[in-house]
């Protein structure tokens, strides 16, 4: 067995383990609201998650191209077995740093930066596809900002058309539309982030030319993915629940349909124009501005704060685990 096909195979492995540990880790974001208002017992949520999570990773391709080749292209990596490899530990290490503190980070900034480090530390800056990679570091800027807005917006209209409902029996029912919407979150969350990995073993197959340049995402590479992400949101990811659902502030389930309704729509946004997007920054600053529309004081600011500065260090930190990882892994391969 060559080299090349080993390294390959480790890759594919890495990048499933990658895929499950971000079903529990971001996967708890789409279903924290529906566990925190009692719309959904927390084992339905995650059966549901896991389901429609599923579905939702075999409908789309579009972002696991971007990741294959906007960040860098294969054919400029000498090594580039041993950069994907690298990128893949850096990002499966931080996740599961911020998920055993609890600390809802980005995966989808915890991969592109490790890419790019691992990249830059074999073949040097020029490497990267600056275009590609701005647009998507743009996409990840924006798209928080952008669902802060719509959750306080469309909180404002609910509390406007709801004003004269008896507040009670609204929520009541608000929870049984909450399932409806904790879905259609989770399916978004499926069509957007299972796609990471989708494309970083696209990325491998075409680097290490079993594939051609122009290929699209194998099937049997976009089932395993959806099947690795589904399992992992299946463990459930409770302390990512217990921030999301009960930390940024007290949901109500007008709150939480509102907060759902946002991120969904962003998300689903997002893979329409085929850029990835940090979910769990997506979901949680749409939660923030729902809360910030509802009553200002009533966001917890401080757990909004630990996002941001987890926001803004994941990127150059997994780039540098990533390059650290690239050199060791050199001395094996």
């Amino acid at each position: 067995m060559s080299v090349l096909l080993i390294l390959t195979i480790l890759i594919v492995i890495g990048a499933l383990a990658f895929d499950f540990i971000n079903g529990f880790h971001d996967t708890a974001n789409a279903i924290a609201t529906s566990v925190s208002t009692k719309a959904l017992r927390p084992r339905q949520a995650i059966m549901l998650a896991a389901t429609m999570n599923f579905v939702g990773a075999l409908t789309f391709t579009g972002v696991a191209k971007t990741i294959s080749k906007d960040i860098v292209d294969p054919f400029k990596l000498e090594h580039g077995s041993i950069v994907i490899l690298a990128a893949l530990i850096a990002a499966i290490a931080w996740n599961l740093l911020t998920w055993y503190y609890g600390i809802p980070s980005s995966s989808s900034h915890a991969l592109i930066g490790s890419i790019a480090g691992a990249a830059i530390a074999a073949e040097g800056l020029n490497v990267l596809n600056y275009g590609g990679f701005i647009k998507i570091l743009e996409a990840l800027i924006l798209s928080p900002i952008l669902a802060f807005v719509v959750g306080y917006i469309l909180y404002s209209i609910f509390k406007v058309v709801f004003k004269n409902f008896n507040l009670a029996k609204t929520n009541r029912n608000f929870r049984y539309i909450q399932i409806a919407t904790a879905a259609l979150q989770s399916y978004s969350h499926g069509t957007n982030d299972a796609q990471k990995s989708m494309g970083i073993i696209t990325l491998a197959l075409i680097a290490n030319q079993y594939l051609p340049h122009d290929a699209d995402v194998p099937f049997w590479v976009q089932f395993s993915c959806a099947l690795a992400m589904g399992l992992g949101t299946s463990i459930g990811g409770w302390k990512i629940i217990k921030t999301v659902g009960g930390k940024i502030m007290k949901i109500r389930p007008v709150n939480g349909v509102a907060a759902d309704l946002t991120g969904a729509a962003i998300i689903f946004g997002a893979t329409y124009i085929h850029l990835p997007v940090s979910t769990t920054h997506v979901i949680s600053s749409g939660i923030m501005g729902v809360g910030a529309s509802h009553r200002l004081k009533g966001v917890k600011w401080d757990t909004a704060q630990r996002m941001l500065i987890t926001w803004v260090i994941t990127l150059p930190i997994t780039a540098l685990i990533a390059a650290i990882s690239y050199f060791v892994l050199q001395l094996f391969f």
